[in-house]
């Protein structure tokens, strides 16, 4: 009975979900219909902004992705990289392309990380707004507390080195912080889109096509999921618990008040934002976390199974670490609805989701042997659950043709649904797999990020050149 009950509660989540995001997208659209982004770019009321990216041996891509994030359009913005002891060339090439020196910055270390070696800016005027950081490697987390020493802005802007920016992203994502007058906004969060087998040009999709290979396509799909509906329909309830890490605007000072990154967490992108919210319901502050949900940031995500397990055994890492780190809020009213709805949520259908999939496994085996098996209500409860998938999927595409229309080869939306068919069969026990994994790595202990190699994005004047690019998470 209780499986009967979970599997019911996950059709509700899942439809009330489907409603809350629909009813905010249409307002988001409706608000935005209008808007003029260029008078926030000249808006002597709009706050600056610092750009943090880390870099671990990026030197094949480096030079170009700091070109491409100092091209941004807006008004006041610095670009601070933070070359995590790197490796490879990636200072070097550093150096030699935006004529680099060291400079006598005053680093004052409000958020502890590891030494930094030394702190660069150009001798060029045209790369002012660049500095570069050269520190010993401590991870993700920690480089990011280095930068947020260094920034000087309003806000932060923590993005992934290797990710692609619109032109126009720094400005519709700061609009939400400029709109609230009732309440704080401490995080702002974006849509992440995947560019594998996209066209990118001079830093800019210039073509959208869906990726070659299954596990890709099904990517496109959980992503949808993801932000245009699951993200989506938190904010509308001010329940949203992560931002992600790739992509995702800060309030500088909350972020120094509540201490920085917590570099022991693979996950410290979603701690962050927990412990941010912690810190505003203890003091009855009234605040939101906001979401953008424009295209305006694009990856590579890993096409390759052990890559991907790697990635999906870190996300549930980092998920169990922060629930753990932050269980007090566990069904506590003095949290509000982060502790009596978000929290539980997250706790059942993301973090426990695989072990209770297994254990209704176990339990349909159980009644197999003894005897008091109903093949009519297993097969009748597989269909609603298999049906219910392909209608959220099919939903998160909807919601992306109908907001932005970026697949408009008719090919590549055929490919997307028949991806959404194969997906509950073919993809979603893997994915199961990969995060009972997680959990068990936990237990064990384990921490880090693994290696996750990328092919890098395909060029228009040169589809045909891709090369491999390492990167060390």
């Amino acid at each position: 009975m209780i499986f009967l009950f979970l599997s019911f509660s996950v059709i509700l989540v899942y439809l009330f979900l489907m409603i809350l995001s629909a009813l905010e997208m249409r307002d988001h659209r409706r608000r935005n219909r209008f808007s003029d982004y260029g008078d926030i770019i000249t808006s002597p009321m709009a706050p600056g902004v610092s750009i943090l990216a880390p870099a671990y041996n990026e030197g094949q891509t480096i030079v170009q992705n700091v070109k491409s994030l100092l091209s941004l359009h807006y008004g006041k913005f610095e670009v601070i990289i933070i070359n995590d002891g790197s490796k490879d060339d990636t200072l070097a090439k550093l150096i030699a392309a935006f004529e680099l020196e060291v400079t006598d910055f005053a680093y004052y270390e409000e958020i502890i990380a590891n030494p930094v070696r030394g702190i660069y800016k150009s001798k060029n005027r045209s790369y002012n707004r660049l500095i570069v950081i050269d520190k010993e490697n401590g991870g993700k987390a920690d480089a990011l507390n280095a930068g947020i020493n260094v920034s000087s802005k309003e806000l932060l802007a923590c993005i992934d080195v290797d990710c692609i920016l619109s032109h126009e992203s720094l400005t519709r994502m700061v609009r939400p912080f400029m709109e609230e007058t009732n309440r704080k906004v401490i995080a702002v969060g974006g849509v992440i889109g995947i560019a594998n087998n996209c066209d990118v040009q001079d830093g800019t999709v210039t073509k959208y096509r869906i990726p070659t290979t299954l596990l890709g396509r099904f990517q496109v799909i959980e992503y949808c999921r993801a932000f245009l509906m699951g993200r989506m329909a938190w904010t509308r309830v001010n329940g949203l618990m992560l931002i992600s890490g790739a992509f995702g605007f800060f309030n500088r000072e909350l972020v120094i008040e509540v201490g920085g990154y917590f570099p022991k967490t693979v996950g410290e992108d979603m701690e962050l934002v927990v412990r941010m919210r912690r810190y505003m319901e203890e003091r009855n502050i009234p605040y939101k976390v906001g979401f953008v949900p424009d295209p305006l940031c694009w990856t590579e995500v890993p096409e390759n199974e052990e890559i991907l397990s790697r990635q999906r055994n870190r996300w549930i890492r980092g998920t169990i670490e922060t629930l753990q780190l932050h269980r007090v809020i566990r069904f506590n009213p003095n949290y509000n609805f982060m502790g009596m709805l978000s929290y539980p949520y997250w706790n059942v259908f993301e973090k426990m989701a695989p072990v209770l999939e297994l254990m209704g496994l176990i339990y349909t085996l159980i009644l197999i042997i003894i005897g008091d098996f109903s093949a009519f209500y297993f097969i009748a409860l597989f269909i609603v659950l298999y049906l219910l998938s392909l209608l959220v999927s099919s939903f998160s595409i909807l919601y992306e043709q109908i907001s932005y229309n970026n697949y408009k080869d008719r090919k590549d939306l055929n490919k997307l649904i028949l991806t959404i068919l194969l997906e509950p069969l073919f993809i979603h026990p893997k994915i199961v797999y990969w995060g009972l994994g997680g959990h068990w790595d936990f237990i064990k202990g384990k921490g880090g990020w693994g290696q996750m190699i990328r092919t890098g994005f395909k060029k228009s004047e040169d589809k045909k050149n891709m090369e491999p690019n390492n990167l060390n998470l």
